[in-house]
């Protein structure tokens, strides 16, 4: 039990390291910016570089772990988080604060997806694993919790680049305790590392969010936009004729063929679209139009963490009760309407009105967030589930990556690349707020078309057939 409790101590460093920085980052935009006198789009690119390298590799990361050992790929993945920390509190320009923004996303795919394998090998007793899992899990909201009020803080009273290098010695904490009490694992039976579907799968992400990022100051019908565009559009098309057929590949789309898996899929990403692009845009809000320091920033993002919270640890017992489709039109609503309120701001609107509207996204977010991971996995094949949580996760990523990239460029087109204009910032937030505000209504409508009464009780369905 003493060696269980370290592995799991071990893993949730991780977890809270991880998510940590991706919450904090978006406190200090507005102070880097000023450093290095850079714009919306290479802010924009300071948060989707993390984003972006999650998002392609996070499948890929689980299975080098099943392949290779999941402690080692844990590891290697905590070492590029350390070092892509590191970069970014050291870094002279903003090419090098992006790189290392890339290499922590390429350390978190890495860490993330093994430090649950390992946990599910550590603890084979299911009543033991599940509470292990639930604290494993709740890491992420703490996270989300301490990120801004910590972040705040060291950023207001020790520069920007404080709240990078705070991350390094807990990283290497993290190594340290790996290395000594967590046992290595894999299980490469059925797994292969695709490496065609990867590549193309890296480039088909990167093609539009570089088109869409960088659109609004080169013009949407630069060459360079253009090829970005086709590029890939090519390189999608490729990798879904790569993927068709092949259940051992990076995606197998036979999944697909069930409709409450794929509006899961949906709804997935477009509950990150509209989050993501609202905590990219908030903070830029407060500092710029209502002159919020840095540490109260965080302090006014906090009432998001603390409903979120509140509501994920009884949202499964919720969706219990009242089914998954009602749990995932419900939050992608509450969403929306937090977000539609935001898009209503004036300059003198209300403090209470912006952290009422806060606090109902991560209600919304509470609400869904469990649920969307569990409808998914209930309407996979049952030895498919861990796939099945893994695309879950990636499609979440790339809302995330996405909603940044498109509703950071919305911004732009009103606001310009400028984060400081209280006037500009106030016009460029509202109009990406209301786009925020319908990707969430989109959610909540597919989940309502889409998602049965009984999905989460498909995965029962098909464990009897299984049988």
């Amino acid at each position: 039990m003493g060696k269980q409790r370290i592995i799991l101590s071990t893993v949730c460093l991780a977890v809270l390291v991880a998510q940590i920085d991706t919450s904090v980052v978006n406190l200090v935009l507005r102070p880097i910016g000023a450093t290095f006198g850079i714009g919306v789009s290479a802010l924009q690119w300071v948060v989707d570089a993390y984003n972006l390298a999650y998002a392609c590799l996070l499948l890929t990361g689980g299975t080098l772990g099943d392949l290779y050992g999941r402690r080692r790929l844990f590891v290697l993945g905590l070492c590029g988080f350390t070092a892509g920390s590191l970069l970014c509190g050291l870094a002279p320009d903003a090419v090098w604060l992006i790189a290392g923004r890339a290499l922590t996303g390429i350390g978190a795919a890495f860490a993330l997806p093994n430090s649950l394998a390992i946990l599910t090998v550590a603890f084979p007793d299911d009543r033991a694993r599940a509470r292990a899992i639930g604290v494993w899990a709740s890491c992420n909201g703490i996270g989300l919790a301490i990120g801004p009020t910590l972040g705040g803080l060291l950023a207001e009273h020790a520069g920007w680049r404080s709240v990078f290098l705070v991350i390094v010695p807990v990283s290497v904490a993290g190594v340290a305790m790996a290395l000594r009490a967590v046992p290595d694992s894999a299980d490469p039976r059925g797994r292969r590392l695709d490496l065609a579907g990867q590549a193309l799968a890296v480039v088909a992400l990167a093609g539009p969010v570089l088109a869409v990022i960088e659109a609004p100051a080169h013009g949407w019908t630069s060459p360079a936009i253009l090829a970005a565009s086709c590029l890939g559009a090519a390189a999608l098309l490729l990798f879904l004729l790569v993927q068709r057929g092949r259940e051992d590949g990076m995606m197998p789309l036979s999944l697909f063929g069930n409709p409450a898996f794929s509006a899961a899929m949906l709804v997935a990403a477009l509950m990150t679209f509209g989050t993501y692009a609202m905590l990219f845009l908030v903070p830029i809000y407060l500092q710029a139009v209502r002159s919020t320091p840095v540490d109260l920033v965080g302090m006014d993002m906090l009432p998001m963490a603390l409903v979120f919270i509140v509501i994920a640890r009884r949202s499964g017992a919720m969706a219990s009760a009242v089914g998954g489709r009602t749990m995932l039109a419900g939050g992608m609503t509450l969403s929306a309407l937090g977000l539609l309120g935001l898009g209503l701001i004036e300059a003198d609107t209300s403090l209470w009105h912006v952290e009422l509207c806060i606090a109902a996204i991560g209600g919304g977010l509470g609400f869904a967030g469990g649920p969307v991971m569990a409808v998914a996995v209930a309407n996979a094949p049952r030895d498919r589930a861990g796939t099945a949580s893994g695309l879950a996760n990636t499609a979440r990523m790339l809302g995330a990556t996405l909603g940044v990239a498109v509703l950071g460029a919305v911004y732009a087109s009103r606001a310009g690349q400028g984060v400081t204009d209280p006037a500009l910032v106030l016009a460029g937030v509202r109009v990406a707020f209301r786009g925020s505000a319908l990707s969430a209504v989109a959610g909540a409508l597919v989940a309502l078309c889409f998602v049965g009464r009984n999905a989460l009780a498909a995965h029962g369905l098909a464990r009897g057939r299984a049988r």
